[in-house]
């Protein structure tokens, strides 16, 4: 919300979407995480000092990154709609930020229905990569360090299906009538999930690759605030 007010978007998400998500789509996964089986190499790592902060200056880096991509990821899957979907308006990226502006009798958007700005489309987008996101985050937290392809998804077999249901729910408000009225959203085609898959996969490569200069060059170093 904040980033789109920032770029002066057009609104990305509403606060009846944020509060299904919080509630429902990351409450399952968040709950199944407690059923993961310890890191492979517990029994490598010293015990923890209890004068270590709980959240170190890496950990906080990771945290930093990690939501960067989200906001961004979110709100670029909400533009991406406007500027180059087929299916789209098209318009320029002056056009999108200056939307406020739209009018008949104003030039700069001469051609354009204005109401374009208000299509649920761009606003399902950018849920949709939310929820994805999140789905992929909460395989990144199946370990701290380890890479997922040594602790693959179905060593958690209670977050594979609570990832299932939670995307199976997110189906449902977007299918099913007359929820995706209530919710201000609207059916996605399969070029669409194709985009919001391209634009959430990425997040799991990013936490790998910060998983793997822990393992290889921070463990071990204390690398605290």
């Amino acid at each position: 919300i904040f980033l789109t007010a920032a770029l002066g978007l057009p609104e990305a998400l509403i606060p009846v979407q944020l509060l299904w998500v919080n509630l429902v789509t990351d409450g399952l996964p968040a709950t199944a995480l407690g059923f993961n089986p310890p890191d492979l190499d517990i029994m490598d790592k010293p015990p923890r000092s209890p004068k270590e902060p709980l959240i170190s200056g890496w950990l906080f880096f990771r945290y930093l990154a990690i939501g960067g991509y989200v906001g961004a990821a979110t709100v670029g899957a909400a533009a991406w709609w406007f500027l180059f979907a087929e299916d789209g308006p098209n318009v320029s990226y002056h056009q999108l930020t200056h939307f406020m502006q739209c009018t008949e009798h104003n030039v700069e958007f001469e051609g354009l229905d204005c109401d374009i700005f208000e299509s649920p489309v761009p606003m399902t987008m950018a849920l949709s990569v939310l929820v994805t996101i999140e789905m992929c985050n909460a395989l990144n937290s199946l370990s701290e360090n380890q890479s997922l392809a040594r602790m693959p998804p179905w060593v958690n077999i209670w977050l594979m299906g609570s990832i299932c249901l939670s995307m199976s729910l997110h189906f449902v408000i977007l299918y099913i009538d007359p929820l995706p009225m209530i919710f201000k959203l609207t059916p996605l085609s399969l070029t669409h999930w194709l985009m919001v898959i391209k634009i959430s996969f990425p997040v799991i490569l990013l936490d790998e690759a910060l998983k793997f200069i822990a393992r290889n060059y921070l463990e071990g170093e204390g690398w605290g605030p």
